[in-house]
C-alpha cells in the first residue's frame, strides 16, 4: 500500500485562515448581523488604519486593484493621447489600465537583477506625449524610487505605483505607495494582504487626487445624489474591509515570515544551475514571489509536481509579446531582458506559514539541487 503524498501548494489560504478563525468569523458575522455589505464604517476604519499603517494622507478603498490603477489616472487627467510608461514584465492590469483611459502604455525593459523597471532605460521612451510613469514593485521588490522621481521632476510627469505585489516593501525606509504623486493596491486574496473576494486601494498625498478618486469610484458623487461628474461603480464591500481590517493587525509580522523562508530557499538551494534572486540593496523586498530562473524549466515543474510540490510562473509572456498589444509589433530584441527571462523564471511555493514546517522548504529544495 502507498502512503499518499502531502501536497504543498503553492499558497495555503487556510493555513492562514485556521491561524485567526475566530477573529475572521466574528467579523464576517458582524457585518451579516448588521446587514452592513457595501461601504460603511469598516471601509472607513480599513481606510484610516491602512493610511496610519503606510504613512499616507488619504486611502479610497475601491473593488480591485486593477480599477484602483484606471481610477488613479483618471483622477491626474490622463487619458486620449497620452503615454505612460509601463515595465516589459507585470501583470496586464498595468498596462490594460493606461489603455483602458484612452492612453498608450509605453513599454520598458526590466532590470536584469531585480526585474523591476529599467531606471536607466526610461528616458529613452519619453516623447513630448508621455504624461506618467507607472513602476510596478515586482514580487515585492521595490522599484529605483529615487532615480524615477529625479526623471519624473525633470519632465514633468506623474508617478503612479502599482503595489499589487508589495505591501509594506520600502525604499530607502519609506513604505512604496507613499512615494510618488499616488499608490495602487490589490487585496486579491492571494496577496500579502489579501481580502476573501476582490478588493484594492488607491493612496495619495495630494487631496485633489484623493477626491476626485473618491468620486469617480463612487459614480462622481459628492455627497449622496450629488454628481458632479460622471464616475462608475467601484466600492469595497463591507465583508472585504472587515478581513482586512483583522489582517492589517498581522501583516508586518507575516511578512518577518516571508522574509524567513526566502532566507531558507537561499540557504538550502546550492544548485549552480539556478538564479537565485537578488534584492536591491536600498529597498526592503516583502516576497509577495520567490522567483528563481533555471534553463530545464518545465522538466523541474514536472518533479516537483509529481512530487506534490505546486508552482507557478509569474509571467509566461512579457507584457509587449501578449496578443493583446500585437498592434504595437514589437521584437523580441527591443526588450532583451524580459524576452530571456520569461523563459526561464519559476515562482516557488511562498507563504508565511510555510516558515512553521521548514521541512517542507527543505522538501522543496531537494529536488531542486
Amino acid at each position: 500500500m502507498f502512503r499518499k503524498m502531502k501536497t504543498i501548494s503553492f499558497v495555503d489560504l487556510k493555513a492562514q485562515y485556521n491561524s485567526i478563525r475566530a477573529e475572521i468569523n466574528e467579523a464576517i458575522q458582524n457585518c451579516i448581523q448588521t446587514t452592513s455589505f457595501i461601504g460603511g464604517q469598516e471601509v472607513a476604519n480599513f481606510e484610516k488604519a491602512y493610511s496610519q499603517w503606510l504613512g499616507v494622507d488619504y486611502t479610497i478603498a475601491c473593488a480591485n486593484g486593477t480599477d484602483s490603477i484606471e481610477i488613479l489616472l483618471e483622477a491626474m487627467n490622463i487619458g486620449k493621447g497620452d503615454e505612460v510608461i509601463v515595465p516589459a514584465m507585470s501583470w496586464i492590469s498595468t498596462s490594460e489600465a493606461v489603455s483602458r483611459v484612452g492612453a498608450t502604455p509605453i513599454f520598458v525593459d526590466i532590470h536584469p537583477l531585480y526585474y523591476t523597471i529599467d531606471t536607466e532605460r526610461i528616458e529613452e521612451k519619453i516623447t513630448k506625449n508621455t504624461k506618467a510613469i507607472i513602476p510596478v514593485h515586482l514580487y515585492g521588490q521595490p522599484c529605483g524610487m529615487t532615480k524615477i522621481m529625479s526623471i519624473a521632476k525633470a519632465y514633468n510627469l506623474k508617478v503612479l505605483e502599482d503595489c499589487a505585489q508589495a505591501h509594506g516593501a520600502e525604499w530607502h525606509g519609506k513604505k512604496v505607495g507613499t512615494i510618488g504623486d499616488a499608490g495602487s493596491f490589490s487585496f486579491f486574496p492571494g496577496k500579502n494582504l489579501g481580502a476573501y473576494g476582490d478588493a484594492g486601494g488607491m493612496v495619495t498625498n495630494n487631496p485633489e487626487i484623493a477626491e476626485r478618486a473618491r468620486m469617480i469610484a463612487n459614480h462622481g458623487q459628492k455627497g449622496k445624489h450629488n454628481h458632479l461628474i460622471e464616475g462608475r461603480n467601484s466600492r469595497m464591500d463591507t465583508i472585504q474591509a472587515a478581513v482586512l481590517n483583522v489582517k492589517l493587525k498581522y501583516i508586518d509580522e507575516w511578512t518577518e515570515q516571508r522574509v524567513k523562508v526566502a532566507q531558507l530557499y537561499k540557504e538550502l538551494i546550492t544548485s549552480n544551475r539556478i538564479i537565485l534572486p537578488t534584492k536591491n540593496p536600498y529597498g526592503k523586498h516583502v516576497f509577495h514571489l520567490f522567483v528563481i530562473q533555471l534553463e530545464s524549466r518545465d522538466f523541474t515543474i514536472q518533479k516537483l509536481k509529481e512530487n506534490g510540490i505546486e508552482t507557478a510562473i509569474h509571467y509566461p509572456k512579457a507584457l509587449p509579446f501578449l496578443k493583446a498589444y500585437k498592434h504595437l509589433a514589437h521584437k523580441t530584441e527591443d526588450f532583451p531582458v524580459a524576452s530571456v527571462f520569461q523563459d526561464k523564471i519559476l515562482s516557488l511555493p511562498i507563504y508565511p506559514e510555510l516558515i512553521w514546517s521548514k521541512t517542507n522548504v527543505s522538501s522543496i529544495t531537494n529536488f531542486l539541487n
